[in-house]
């Protein structure tokens, strides 16, 4: 029973993966607009910029991210970035949450096609 509590403690949820998958697209450019901007371009879906703001202080707390300001910037008047960039652990845990969704999904696109087709 413990082993499946703390798997299920480490598991990302669907746009908790977007956020990391965005990070390791912008590298180390990512800061919380460009998080946004990143996964609409790539998702076509409107994102809030309160939900990704939210997602990154979460995944900050659970040390899978880490964060720091960068250098005041006169496009944004004087005012600092706070970038973000993938941790070790937390590119591990989105390759797992990746792999497991490739390993579900393995084979199915036929059957899938098939049972969309019906609508």
């Amino acid at each position: 029973m413990v082993e499946t509590e703390e798997r299920v403690s480490k598991t990302l949820g669907e746009f908790e993966q977007l956020v990391l998958f965005a990070l390791v697209a912008l590298g180390d450019t990512a800061y919380g607009a460009s998080v946004r901007r990143e996964i609409e371009s790539r998702t076509g879906r409107p994102v809030s910029a309160g939900a990704v703001y939210t997602v990154l202080e979460r995944l900050e707390s659970n040390d899978l991210v880490s964060s720091w300001v960068g250098d005041p910037s006169p496009e944004r008047g004087g005012r600092r970035k706070k970038h973000y960039r993938l941790k070790p652990a937390g590119a591990a845990l989105l390759r797992q949450a990746r792999d497991e969704l490739l390993n579900m999904s393995r084979g199915l696109d036929a059957r899938l096609d098939r049972i969309a087709d019906q609508a």
